[in-house]
């Protein structure tokens, strides 16, 4: 494996890639999804939709072309939208702050009724959602897409608002102020380098892949800055591994053990003293290890966010029901007891499928499932939980890795081999996968 950067190829080859990837990632994730209804359902349904991130407002767009007559609500108190998958760009100094911020209300479709406030509850017996304000907002059908709660909170000493402030403090999840905060923390700890701690909860994540990708940068910029042979890093992983799918993980770990990156296992980060910069981790037994730090990544730990974890749609049993997770069956995103409530996105209660990649894939498949619930039909398309990681492994270079609910690799583009690093998988997460999820925002693809 060499130091450098993969080169681009020639200015012919260069422009026949960026042709093809100019339409691979909509194609790759949407084609195989059946093609919106022509003419529009006629219907007065009241639909809610919970949430304004990606999977909010890309149902909201599609169901907004699909329905006529339907009164569709979006209750989110939230006004600026935010492209996560480019956190880990900002938080390794490749993009700006401002590339991942914008507006919800430049997305969301006419005639759609925008409450701002925030989800505080759940009744679907009463197929009611209550806002945080009070106000109780009835509902014909439920789409829910609040995304995750951060729980730093399992983490005693663990504050969020000190990214980027305490010393060697980092954290890439919050926001894109956190994002920003944590290259500023990378760029002090790479000026002189030291002891690098880098972290894995057990929970599921949103973007499974930005620990790692966290990791291999941190890597290549101790590297560019001449700081690599007087620092080491270590990788504490709550798991028994450090992503989910087999052949992934253990080229990456082949990887980490070429770059001489160190990884523990079954180390759960239970508390964390920022002043004396000492993170403590204890086992499945209980033992605890303290480690020194100069610099350190905090992944929280991860679940559904109260509003829902609290109510009657969250799982009740079964390995979702820790967490909180929205009880919804796996291939139809419909909720398992209540018929006329779906979920999209981060929320799910599935084996995978905690990407912006999965809403690309998903957003058409419940707008169509909920258009037939609609018109009194089944939920007829199912849904494989295919699932992206464009998996950065150095500045100029990252492997594309697809995979679906059982673990199996499905790569769409013939042109990338999944577990080899390029220059072509790097060009798509700098600069084709943004325009990609916009149109899926807007509803396009």
């Amino acid at each position: 494996m060499t130091e450098h950067a993969t080169r681009p190829p020639p200015d012919r080859s260069r422009r026949q890639w960026l042709q093809a990837l100019a339409v691979a990632p909509v194609g790759a994730a949407a084609g195989s999804l059946p093609a919106p209804a022509r003419a529009a359902f006629k219907t007065r349904a009241r639909v809610v939709i919970a949430g304004s991130g990606l999977g909010g407002i890309a149902v909201a767009n599609r169901l907004s072309a699909l329905l006529e007559g339907a009164q569709i609500t979006i209750v989110d108190r939230k006004e600026e939208h935010n492209y996560q998958p480019g956190y880990t760009l900002v938080a390794t100094g490749v993009w700006p702050v401002d590339k991942v911020r914008d507006r919800n209300a430049d997305y969301q479709p006419a005639g759609v009724q925008w409450v701002k406030d925030m989800v505080a509850g759940f009744e679907p017996a009463a197929n009611t959602v209550v806002t945080a304000g009070g106000q109780r907002i009835p509902y014909d059908f439920l789409v829910v897409a609040t995304g995750v709660h951060l729980d730093y909170a399992q983490i005693a000493g663990m504050d969020a608002a000190a990214i980027g402030k305490a010393p060697g403090l980092a954290s890439v999840y919050p926001s894109p102020q956190a994002a920003e905060a944590t290259w500023a923390a990378m760029q002090a700890f790479t000026a002189k380098g030291g002891q690098a701690v880098m972290t894995l909860p057990a929970t599921p994540l949103k973007c499974a892949g930005a620990p790692l990708k966290m990791t291999f940068m941190l890597r290549d910029r101790l590297l560019k800055a001449g700081t690599l042979g007087a620092s080491k890093i270590q990788f504490q992983s709550a798991l028994g591994n450090v992503f989910g799918v087999k052949v992934v993980n253990d080229n990456v770990l082949a990887r980490w053990k070429a770059l001489g990156i160190d990884v523990e296992y079954s180390r759960k980060l239970t508390s964390i003293d920022l002043a004396a910069r000492r993170a403590t981790f204890t086992s499945p037994e209980g033992e605890k290890v303290e480690m020194p730090y100069d610099f350190i990544h905090v992944v929280p730990p991860m679940r559904a966010p109260d509003a829902v974890k609290n109510s009657e749609l969250a799982w009740k049993e079964g390995p979702f029901a820790a967490g909180g997770w929205l009880e919804v069956e796996k291939s139809t995103l419909q909720h398992r007891r209540y018929p006329n409530v779906f979920g999209i996105g981060d929320i799910n209660g599935t084996p995978r499928g905690k990407t912006a990649a999965t809403v690309k894939k998903s957003a058409p498949l419940v707008a169509h499932n909920l258009v037939q619930v609609i018109a009194g039909r089944p939920a007829d398309q199912a849904f494989d939980g295919y699932t992206s990681c464009p998996l950065i492994t150095r500045e100029g270079s990252a492997m594309l890795i697809e995979f679906d609910y059982e673990g199996r690799l499905t790569p769409s583009l013939p042109m990338i081999e999944p577990l080899q690093d390029s220059f072509f998988a790097w060009l798509m997460k700098y600069r084709m996968l943004k325009p990609a999820y916009m149109a899926v925002l807007k509803g396009r693809v």
